[in-house]
């Protein structure tokens, strides 16, 4: 988190721009790792933090909270947040945590907050963040093909395509450019984090058509996050990391397409697909990604849809029709 700026600068904004639902407070750091949430918590004048971290980390972190003078408003405890015991009859006002893994939830830590949410937290009290929404949206990925055209003026294609296959439909880390996403992202899941449960994180699935926005070629599908933090609703804080954002060390999750399923989309072309996230049977923290293309003639379409099929614009020019008469 230290050598990542916008994850870094987007938490500090949002607890030290709200000092008022701090101040005073009793506050739960949950993987609290060097403590740097915990400090922004006291800065923003929390009567006490109990900063709770697995690793070993919890010996530099409580190092940090000495270093900046407030080992009487932190407490660390080098235990696993299931472990952690308050003070008995104590409840926290706050929870903060960076909890987020790859495309949100593999490798992430939601499944702890979730827990020290239902055991610590006031009935009437805060998360940090509060929400959180998935995004998915089809994309080029030409990072994938450019660099194997000419590598030190020699054509490398036939290399480029061999890796592409073994490394079809398994997700990468990639920075993808803005431009690169071929529509500007559908909301795969929300998350009211003040409700979820581990049971509705279990398995997340999307089937929908969505109409390209601009000329491209198809050749994966992009996933993205975004965090959001209590606070005044005209200038909430979020943490994103959207492609057209300042890169995270997240980036994006891409899922490459094989070569024989990319194609040169125009404008207004549908592109239909089914998504599925579940837990892996082996490793609770970890998600398996399936993603399979289907026919936009067969699936259902939005209303009004805006692409080019037929059917869409006979049905559009119909809507369209009802509300002037």
């Amino acid at each position: 988190m230290l050598a990542d700026q916008p994850r870094q600068a987007a938490y500090q904004k949002a607890i030290l721009e709200n000092r008022a639902l701090f101040a005073g407070k009793t506050v739960l750091d949950v993987g609290a790792g060097t403590g740097i949430l915990s400090i922004f918590c006291a800065q923003a004048g929390a009567s006490k933090v109990y900063a709770v971290e697995a690793s070993n980390l919890a010996r530099l972190a409580r190092a940090v909270v000495e270093e900046n003078k407030f080992q009487a408003v932190i407490e660390v405890s080098e235990c696993k947040v299931e472990d952690f015991q308050l003070p008995e009859g104590e409840r926290v006002d706050i929870i903060v945590s960076e909890w987020m893994g790859f495309f949100l939830l593999h490798e992430g830590m939601l499944d702890s907050v979730v827990y020290a949410r239902d055991k610590f937290l006031k009935p009437n009290g805060l998360m940090f963040p509060d929400t959180a929404t998935l995004f998915v949206a089809p994309c080029s990925v030409p990072s994938r093909f450019d660099q194997w055209e000419n590598l030190s003026g020699v054509s490398m294609r036939c290399f480029g395509r061999a890796l592409r296959e073994q490394n079809s439909g398994n997700p990468e880390v990639l920075s993808v450019a803005s431009e690169h996403l071929l529509h500007e992202g559908h909301i795969m899941a929300w998350f009211d984090l003040m409700e979820v449960t581990s049971d509705e994180l279990n398995s997340i699935e999307v089937k929908d058509v969505l109409v390209a926005q601009r000329t491209g070629k198809l050749q994966g599908f992009c996933i993205w996050f975004d965090c959001t933090f209590p606070g005044d609703e005209m200038e909430q804080q979020q943490l994103t990391t959207n492609p057209a954002a300042p890169q995270t060390h997240w980036k994006q999750i891409v899922i490459p397409l094989p070569e024989d399923s990319c194609e040169e989309l125009e404008e207004r072309d549908p592109v239909a697909f089914s998504l599925s996230m579940t837990r892996n049977k082996e490793t609770n923290r970890r998600y398996d990604l399936q993603l399979t293309l289907l026919d936009p003639e067969k699936e259902e379409h939005h209303l009004p849809c805006e692409c080019h099929m037929t059917k869409c614009i006979l049905m559009k020019t119909h809507l369209e029709k009802m509300q002037v008469d």
